[in-house]
């Protein structure tokens, strides 16, 4: 996909891998709206790549609607709508099913509904318009696991699912669906400060950091990479791909590996572990 000229929107641009794929777009030539509920954040990332910046709450539907007409009365048609907000709680001191519902409804709005809410409203416009590019930005969680967070896991699984659900339903329809799955990133979500170019070497994640903490900078190139080459999976640890595939060979024997790493990392354990 050709970038320049095009305009996008992205929603927890901000912070994260979110304000870096609005620089990295803004210098491909492409106008950005910037879309998060810290909008004093967001405006100071619009400021600095020319671009519009909306205070947007991703669980909320009508907010995204409405978020979309005013971006395409301003700016023009949308043709990239990056899904990329994303959070993450834990399950707590119990296990996984121990999670409050509130954490789990939230993880589920944020995470998978958020996405389904904005192809709800593109699609259609996409369609008439001959095409456009859908990024939702998910997890290797959703490929894999992310140990000792339930609700993330699933709604992550969700997304993949949903991702791939709108690739075949729409590609024949002009459609490009680019998901990204990445592993640890030097974010706010793992307690890393966003303008941090990495981590202290003595800082130890519970095991997320195994292949390595990517900034955001990184990911957000691999991801405009993904939109230019039109592929569907995007996957900044090329790591991903093997486990994955040996989860697919054999599920039984992932779980049993799974499990002795959590222990290894001191997790909380019953004796059915």
């Amino acid at each position: 996909m050709e970038l320049k000229n095009k305009v996008a929107v992205v929603t927890g641009g901000a912070h994260g891998i979110g304000r870096a794929l609005c620089r990295a777009l803004h210098i491909e030539g492409v106008q950005v709206a910037v879309a998060d509920l810290d909008i004093d954040a967001a405006e100071k990332v619009a400021a600095e790549i020319d671009g519009m910046a909306l205070r947007v709450d991703v669980s909320q539907e009508q907010e995204i609607c409405s978020a979309v007409d005013r971006i395409e009365s301003e700016l023009g048609p949308i043709d990239i709508f990056v899904s990329n907000a994303g959070i993450t709680f834990g399950d707590g001191q119990n296990g996984a099913a121990s999670a409050p519902d509130e954490h789990w409804r939230a993880s589920l709005d944020v995470n998978l509904m958020a996405h389904v809410y904005a192809a709800r409203v593109m699609v259609p416009l996409m369609v008439e318009r001959g095409g456009g590019c859908l990024v939702n930005v998910a997890s290797a969680a959703g490929l894999l696991n992310q140990i000792d967070d339930a609700a993330n896991t699933a709604s992550k699984h969700a997304a993949v699912g949903f991702a791939e659900s709108l690739a075949i339903t729409h590609g024949d329809d002009g459609i490009q669906v680019c998901l990204a799955c990445p592993q640890a990133v030097a974010t706010r979500l793992i307690g890393i400060d966003e303008d941090t170019e990495k981590p202290d070497d003595d800082l130890n994640f519970g095991g997320i950091d195994i292949d390595g903490i990517l900034s955001s900078e990184y990911v957000a190139d691999c991801i405009l990479g993904g939109i230019q080459d039109e592929r569907f999976l995007v996957l900044p640890h090329p790591q991903v791909s093997t486990y994955f595939r040996r989860k697919a060979r054999d599920h039984d024997r992932w779980v049993q590996r799974m499990r002795r790493f959590r222990r290894r990392l001191g997790g909380d354990f019953r004796e059915w572990d």
